[in-house]
């Protein structure tokens, strides 16, 4: 008897803190998403400026800050010149092979999908059959809010 209450703790507890961390979770998968495929930088040479809101939450995803820094200006090609001095960039560089990054960028979409799939439906279930929907809501809202209230600080 004791174990089917440890069981029932712990299913419980299992219950709560996935329905907290539930939104956390949603907004990593999805931001995890955006920067797998590079939407949040612009790379050299392109016309592509990412959003303000794409570049703001990549920031917060990897440095739990929205606070996004100013990117110096690169150096002009005199200065680089001065610090590199012609002799140093005669030599070419040795071919090296590139290897095709865009299966693994498609597969890491593809489990972020999944995954912000997978905990919408586990957060749906577990409020369709919930016996306390009131404290399964509170807690939910809480996941919400407590990040939302550390981003004061």
């Amino acid at each position: 008897m004791a174990l089917h209450r440890w069981l029932k703790a712990f299913r419980t507890l299992h219950l709560y803190f996935g329905v907290f961390t539930a939104p956390a979770l949603l907004f990593l998968a999805f931001t995890g998403g955006l920067q797998s495929l590079n939407l949040h930088e612009a790379a050299r040479g392109s016309d592509y400026k990412p959003p303000a809101w794409i570049v703001s939450m990549a920031h917060m995803h990897k440095k739990q800050s929205f606070e996004v820094p100013v990117k110096r200006a690169p150096p002009r090609r005199a200065a680089a010149q001065a610090i590199d001095p012609p002799q140093a960039r005669a030599k070419p560089a040795p071919a090296t092979h590139q290897r095709n990054v865009w299966p693994m960028k498609i597969f890491f979409v593809l489990v972020a999908l999944s995954l912000m799939l997978s905990t919408l439906t586990g957060v749906y279930m577990g409020w369709r059959y919930t016996r306390n929907r009131r404290r399964y809501g509170a807690i939910l809202a809480a996941g919400i809010i407590v990040p939302a209230l550390l981003m004061l600080f």
